[in-house]
């Protein structure tokens, strides 16, 4: 069976990179791959409440996930060995606790929710 040259030149068969992956020191053997990993719910769940109207956002909360995601994704690059996994979900969640925010405070009140609130003497 005739191979291609580029696959022929590959440095590490899929085996070796599973192998890599699971010994790296920020792998699946260390609290270190799943703490990120498990953190991506919050992201997931901030999406979810994208579906939210907008009067409803939390601003503590939302300052709270915006703030984890800036102060960690820095944080992940500063570490020996760079842990991606972290820095990815740690700028998501930046990212979509910003959007949130500005969703927040560009929200624009209708008719209904002006009526509804309460009024203050």
């Amino acid at each position: 069976v005739a191979c291609s040259p580029i696959i022929k030149s590959s440095t590490m068969s899929v085996g070796a990179q599973l192998q890599a992956f699971w010994n790296h020191p920020a792998g699946p053997k260390t609290i270190h791959f799943w703490a990120p990993t498990f953190k991506w719910g919050i992201s997931l769940a901030n999406i979810a409440d994208m579906q939210r109207p907008a009067d409803k956002i939390s601003v503590p909360q939302q300052c709270a996930i915006t703030a984890t995601g800036v102060i960690w994704s820095r944080y992940s690059t500063q570490i020996k060995p760079v842990n991606y996994n972290l820095l990815a979900v740690n700028l998501f969640m930046a990212i979509t606790g910003s959007y949130q925010l500005f969703r927040k405070f560009t929200h624009v009140p209708g008719p209904d929710e002006a009526q509804a609130a309460p009024a203050t003497a």
